[in-house]
Order: structure tokens, then C-alpha cells, then sequence
């Protein structure tokens, strides 16, 4: 019985540690899982690119620089901006990685809180390169020449700078100033066709290159001169003439128009003068001597 006992109490302690193993491989199993998990989401997590640094790399985006977020985060900064960008609290916290996606917005609305934020950037951005930390990473993307190179031969390949014509978006898009030639140009590439001015303002370029007057370069010692068959054309000819700007023109002909009534205002002047002036005075009479006796 005893042995019987024994046995029996051998085999249930058996059974009870297969359990016990079995437990604890599921156990284990299942920790690992959740680790395996838990390494999974972070891993996702790490892999997220910021939003920033996300719209910078887009296609047709690489003029921008990535704007530090302590700047965006500087209401100051973005003063009078939310006027201009509608949602824009959304919008701004779109760029800041802020999760909205608990907000009951239409896929719609989405969109237009997207389309934005990429405004609001644009905005902020033409702010942010006027700042020494701006024109610093806009100094670098110039010496990598990712703006691009002048298109005008006698400029030699000089590297150009993005400028805007207005300061008020969707009016026209970007342009590159050429420090050469002093001239603008649009970008070599179809991708930038659709970067609004905006985005880099009037001031900039110009501002760039007084703080950085090392990169002031003389202008181009030549210049193209039309021939035919060789030879010149005379300025004088209508080659020349038409190519004249209108208002041109019109202040040579109002410039002489000025010129006659300024004549014409002087002689009427001299005119008035002698009308005014007065009459000579009568000679005295002789005073009437006695005669001598």
C-alpha cells in the first residue's frame, strides 16, 4: 500500500509539475508575446516621422528648411497668422504632431485642415528664415546649390536664392533671384511650379546677402549684343525703339509737356511783371524865373 502510496504520491507530483511547467511555458509564451508587442509599438513609435520633417521631403518641398518648433511654439511669432489660415489652431497643432484624431472631423475636413497646415508652415517659414537660425540653414542649403543655378550663360552658373513677387499668398509662385544678374527667373524644375512665393517672401534674398556680403558678386562683365550678319544694329533703328517701355514713353512726353508750361509759366510771368509795373514819373516843370529889371 505504502508503495502504492509512494507510487501514487510520485505520480501526482508529476502530473502537478507538468502542470506547474505547462503554466509557466504559457506564462512565458504570453510575456514574451506581450514583449514582443510592446517592442513592436515602440519600434512604430520610433519609426514616425515628424511632420516637419515629413512636408520638408516631399517632392517639390526642398526649398524649405525645417523650422525649429520652440519657434512655432512662440506665439509671438505667429502673430496675425490665424486670420490668414482657416483652422488654424488644428492646423498648427497638425505640424506640432499633436493627435486630432479624436475630433469628429469629415474626411473632408481633414483635408482642408492638411491643406492648412502646409500653409501655416509656408507662413511660418517665411518668418523663420529671417531669423539668424533661418538664414543659417537657408546658408547651407545655398552652398549645397539645392536652390539651383542661374539659367543666364554670362552668369556662369551662379547660385540663386528662392524670392517671392508678393508677400500674400496664392498670387504668384516662387521665383529665384540671381545675385549676378539681378534678376529673376523661374526654377528649372515643373515640381516647384506649385510652391506659392509666399513662402519666402520679398525680403529675404536681399537680406541674405547684406548679412552675408561675401557672397556679393559683381555683375557680369558681358553681355549679349544682336548682329546681323555680323554686324551691330544701330540702336536707332525700331529694334531698339519698339522695345522701349510704354511708360518710358510717357514720361519722356510728359517730361516735355512740363518743360513748355514751365516756359509758358515763365513768360507769363515776365508778362504780369511789365503790367504791374508802374507808370514813369512826369518830369517837373521848370519853375517860371523873374525877370531882372
Amino acid at each position: 500500500m505504502s508503495s502504492l502510496n509512494n507510487n501514487g504520491s510520485e505520480l501526482g507530483l508529476e502530473e502537478d509539475a507538468e502542470e506547474f511547467s505547462e503554466d509557466s511555458n504559457g506564462e512565458n509564451e504570453g510575456n514574451l508575446q506581450s514583449d514582443n508587442d510592446d517592442s513592436s509599438d515602440g519600434t512604430a513609435s520610433e519609426d514616425e516621422v515628424p511632420w516637419i520633417l515629413w512636408f520638408i521631403t516631399m517632392r517639390g518641398n526642398d526649398f524649405f528648411c525645417e523650422v525649429e518648433e520652440s519657434f512655432i511654439q512662440d506665439d509671438f511669432n505667429l502673430t496675425g497668422l490665424s486670420s490668414q489660415v482657416p483652422y488654424y489652431d488644428y492646423a498648427l497643432d497638425v505640424i506640432l504632431d499633436v493627435d486630432i484624431s479624436h475630433e469628429p472631423f469629415t474626411e473632408d475636413q481633414h483635408e482642408i485642415i492638411e491643406t492648412a497646415a502646409e500653409v501655416l508652415y509656408g507662413l511660418i517659414h517665411a518668418r523663420y528664415i529671417l531669423t539668424a537660425a533661418g538664414m543659417q540653414k537657408m546658408y547651407e542649403k545655398f552652398q549645397n546649390v539645392d536652390f539651383g543655378r542661374c539659367p543666364r550663360s554670362f552668369c556662369q552658373g551662379q547660385p540663386v536664392l528662392p524670392v517671392g513677387l508678393s508677400d500674400i499668398t496664392r498670387e504668384f509662385s516662387v521665383e529665384v533671384f540671381c545675385p549676378r544678374c539681378h534678376d529673376t527667373y523661374h526654377p528649372r524644375s515643373s515640381k516647384h511650379s506649385n510652391l506659392d512665393g509666399a513662402y519666402f517672401g520679398t525680403t529675404f534674398c536681399h537680406l541674405f546677402l547684406l548679412t552675408h556680403p561675401d557672397l556679393i558678386v559683381s555683375k557680369p562683365a558681358e553681355s549679349y549684343v544682336p548682329r546681323i550678319f555680323g554686324f551691330r544694329i544701330n540702336e536707332s533703328s525700331p529694334y531698339y525703339k519698339m522695345r522701349e517701355p510704354p511708360q518710358r514713353k510717357k514720361s519722356s512726353r510728359s517730361s516735355s509737356g512740363a518743360s513748355g508750361s514751365n516756359k509758358g509759366e515763365s513768360g507769363s510771368g515776365k508778362e504780369s511783371t511789365k503790367s504791374i509795373e508802374a507808370p514813369p514819373l512826369p518830369s517837373p516843370t521848370p519853375v517860371a524865373t523873374k525877370p531882372n529889371a
